[in-house]
């Protein structure tokens, strides 16, 4: 009996502790309508779901699991941010090199502002109630001011931007995909403070940040993800991942951060054991495509944005690497959660 207590005992400590972090697949949201995807926002206060679709944004609640309604007239959409003490919420249509700017009550669409070219990865930054778009072909920034919509500046960046974060004191930060750096903003001053190297991490896409260790989190093109120091701008260490990864996110509660591995389809699942100390948890499959993700802080689950693509077209002098085209109406949520 008394053996039998303490492996219960056992049992009981790793899950209070959340040592046993195992995830997987339980359920799937068709969302109509054809095109691809980038990114996706979980509004985990509000209990809604962004998700990026070709030319529309679709919401879906998070309680029921279903697309509620659609905001349209884009032309390429990338990012979404909200700013919730303003009402707004922002959307990055990089065929228009535009911002748009909505109601998140009526959804509504309140104006268009010009960017530069091709705007991809957005963030809010609430200290300064500024809107960051990030654009990838211009590489620069635009800073919009969130309640009026105009205009605050432009920052040249030099390369090219990817996913920013805002650690809403007074910095961002954004991956340069080609030069494999992170770049540190002034988000008041509109200017770049830092400029650091990712190296061994290669092609950074995704980031997030872990604003109790000041910890960052780059997941790059060759199969790692970078952890980086704020206050020092070192690489403190890697961690091996997925191929393909495309967005990653950090669960503050669980300790944990995720990576989205499109091209073999899985969810690499690293436990934080410090701040300088990292081991990957679990590797969950998930899809092929599956290369964006969102993360619902309040249910711990994830959400990542696919679909089936047919054969590649044969390649021609114009265009020797063909991408496989999306198979029609089928692209979908995977959710995964916690076991």
């Amino acid at each position: 009996m008394r053996r039998i207590a303490l492996t219960i005992l056992a049992i009981l400590t790793v899950s209070i502790c959340g040592f046993a972090q195992t995830y997987k697949v339980t359920g799937s949201i068709p969302i109509p309508g054809e095109g691809g995807w980038d990114y996706l926002y979980a509004d985990a206060d509000a209990r809604l779901l962004y998700v990026s679709h070709s030319t529309q944004v679709d919401v879906i609640d998070l309680e029921s699991g279903k697309p509620i309604t659609s905001i349209t007239g884009m032309k390429r959409i990338h990012g979404i941010a909200v700013a919730p003490e303003l009402n707004r919420g922002f959307i990055s249509d990089g065929g228009d090199d535009a911002v748009v700017i909505f109601d998140l009550k009526s959804r509504a669409v309140l104006q268009k502002v010009a960017t530069g070219k091709n705007p991809d990865g957005i963030v809010y930054d609430a200290n300064t109630k500024r809107l960051f778009a990030f654009n990838g072909r211009s590489g620069d920034v635009t800073a919009i001011d969130g309640a009026t919509g105009q205009v605050a500046g432009t920052i040249a960046l030099g390369g090219k931007p990817e996913f920013p974060v805002t650690d809403n004191a007074g910095n961002i930060y954004d991956n340069i995909e080609d030069k494999s750096e992170i770049v540190r903003i002034d988000p008041k001053a509109l200017k770049v403070t830092a400029t650091w190297s990712l190296a061994p991490c290669d092609e950074p896409s995704g980031l997030a940040y872990d604003s109790s260790n000041k910890r960052l989190f780059a997941v790059c093109d060759n199969k790692k993800m970078a952890v980086v120091d704020t206050t020092s701008g070192k690489v403190v260490t890697t961690v091996t991942i997925g191929e393909g990864p495309d967005a990653t996110a950090f669960d503050s509660e669980k300790k944990l951060i995720f990576s989205s591995n499109g091209e073999d389809g899985t969810l690499t699942v690293v436990k934080q054991e410090s701040a300088d100390k990292y081991t990957v948890a679990d590797t969950a499959k998930t899809e092929k495509s599956g290369r964006t993700l969102a993360l619902d802080q309040k249910t711990h689950k994830l959400y990542i944005s696919a679909a089936q693509f047919g054969p590649a077209p044969a390649a021609t002098a114009d265009n020797p690497h063909p991408r496989p085209k999306i198979v029609p109406g089928t692209f979908h949520l995977v959710v995964v959660s916690p076991e």
